[in-house]
Formats: structure tokens, C-alpha cells, sequence
């Protein structure tokens, strides 16, 4: 069983990362300032969104 949630979870997180790379392509096209930021910019702000993602799943940290 635990092979199957590491297998649906691969997908599910493909699926997530597909359409946020089309998003990232959208969201370029449609604003100017997006756009307009430097790599390390845009690097920030992905990791931002990760960030939050991250905290707001509420995920426990291993120690």
C-alpha cells in the first residue's frame, strides 16, 4: 500500500508542477512586471509560493 501513495503522489505532484510551469509562461505573458524581474526575482517568488505551500499544509518537520 505505501508503494501506491509514493506512486499517486509522484503524479499528483507531475500534474502540479505542469501547470504551474504553464501558469509561470501565462502569468509572464499577461504582466508587465513579472516579466520585468531578474531571474533571482523570479526565483524568490517561486520559493515563496513554496514556502507558504508549505506551512499552510501543515506538514510536521522531521527532527
Amino acid at each position: 500500500m505505501k508503494g501506491f501513495y509514493t506512486i499517486l503522489l509522484l503524479i499528483v505532484s507531475n500534474v502540479f508542477m505542469t501547470f504551474a510551469w504553464y501558469g509561470h509562461l501565462k502569468m509572464k505573458q499577461e504582466y508587465s512586471w513579472f516579466a520585468a524581474l531578474p531571474l533571482i526575482g523570479v526565483i524568490a517568488f517561486s520559493w515563496a509560493i513554496a514556502f507558504f505551500e508549505y506551512k499552510l499544509s501543515k506538514i510536521p518537520m522531521r527532527k
